[in-house]
This record gives structure tokens, sequence and C-alpha cells, in this order.
């Protein structure tokens, strides 16, 4: 058994001892490059998105056409430090936190998404007229 035991720990020294040997740098250097891909990849996109959207919220003003993350198109009607009211309909207002908003639209668009949605509600009641008239 000792004879054994000898011959294993024969086999294992010179692995053990070239296994001290390596250096440590080519695993940092890989570590190293993994985070600055990383970085590159994830981080700094992420900050600039969030920085973006930081001046998109403090450039608001009263009058601007915005987009909600709600999917609701609406014009502000007032802003407060956290809140904003927007109207979404003619004399309907309702109040949003301002990190709710998505993106600014170019002014008109507003109107544009109020004209088309009277339009068909419009013809969709002229169509129950007709319907019920016959």
């Amino acid at each position: 058994m000792k004879r054994l035991l000898i011959a294993l720990t024969a086999l294992v020294s010179p692995a053990f001892a070239q296994a001290q040997e390596q250096s440590i740098f080519p695993t940092l250097i890989l570590f190293g490059g993994m985070f600055v891909v990383m970085y590159f990849l994830m981080i700094r996109p992420q900050q600039k998105r969030a920085k973006a959207h930081r001046e998109l919220i403090n450039s608001l003003k009263v009058g601007d056409e915005i987009l909600l993350s709600s999917g609701f198109v609406a014009r502000i009607r007032a802003l407060d430090e956290n809140y904003v009211s927007a109207e979404i309909a003619p004399n309907v207002v309702i109040k949003a936190q301002r990190q709710a908003i998505n993106s600014l639209l170019p002014k008109g668009t507003y109107r544009e998404k109020i004209d088309a949605t009277t339009e068909k509600v419009e013809k969709v009641e002229k169509t129950e007229k007709s319907e019920k008239a016959e």
C-alpha cells in the first residue's frame, strides 16, 4: 500500500509543480477583456439612454405633445416636479408621473389623433343610425 501511495505521489507531484509555475496574468487579461466588452455592449448604451430620457423629462413645457408609456398621446396642460397633467381628449385631463413619458411628439400629432378618433366615432354613429332606420 505504501508503494502505491509513493507511486501516486511521484505522478501527481510533477503535474502540481507545473500548475504552480503558470502565471495569473492571462486569467486577469481575460477577465479584464470581458469587463471591457460588457461595458461597451451593455452598460454604456444603457447610461446614454437614461441620460437622454432625463434630458427629455427636464425639457418638457406646457403645450408639448407627448407619448406616455401607456400608449396615450396627450398634450401637456400643467407640470409639477414629479407629475404632469395631460389632456388625452377634449376636456379629459389625466395626471401621470413624469417618468411615464416615453417621447416628445412633433407638433400637430395630438390634433391629428383627436380628429381621426372623432371621424371614426361619427362614421360609427352614422352606420348605427342607418341600420336602425332600416
